[in-house]
């Protein structure tokens, strides 16, 4: 019977009771490798690391936003203490606690903190644009193409990607469609 399996399968395929058995033991090896030889990370795992990125860089630019908005509290606080008299009494709190100082004091505080804020706001941008370039990169390496993206390009080229799924195209086409 083995024989008569290997025959009508071939040397290289297994008779589908014994892949069935197989596959058990060796996992997802099999969908991974291609005559032995590794073609990379599979499409989901393209994905996942695509959609970390792009998680990456939406909190870098929700951080971003949170910053820009204590800016403009910094700066509302400043221009009304610097119209009120330096000796005047003011609150300002401080690690959870309310603490009575002067505006003389609180306003170079105020100050220092906006600028600290600017600063960091502009290394969130740097870091922003330096994950954008590798998104991009990425993008372009897998061949990645969010849904929804290039619709007139697609109307244009569905009749020569309806050819390549059909196996009468070429392989470059191969990319991953993400939502």
């Amino acid at each position: 019977m083995n024989q008569l399996c290997t025959s009508v399968w071939g040397p290289s395929q297994q008779h589908p009771s014994k892949m069935a058995a197989n596959s058990s033991s060796t996992g997802s090896k099999s969908s991974n490798s291609a005559g032995g030889k590794q073609s990379g990370p599979t499409a989901e795992q393209v994905v996942a690391t695509f959609q970390r990125m792009r998680q990456e860089q939406r909190s870098m630019a929700s951080k971003a936003a949170e910053l820009e908005m204590d800016i403009n509290e910094h700066s509302l606080v400043i221009d009304t203490l610097r119209e009120v008299d330096p000796s005047r009494k003011c609150f300002r709190l401080v690690g959870g606690v309310l603490v009575e100082r002067t505006v003389k004091e609180v306003l170079p505080a105020l100050e220092t903190n906006k600028e600290q804020i600017s600063k960091i706001i502009e290394s969130i941008n740097t870091q922003m644009q330096t994950k954008g370039r590798e998104l991009t990169e990425y993008r372009e390496r897998y061949n990645i193409r969010l849904v929804g993206e290039g619709e007139s390009e697609a109307q244009g080229q569905s009749a020569s990607s309806s050819r390549d799924s059909e196996g009468g195209g070429s392989k470059s086409g191969a990319g991953v469609l993400v939502s």
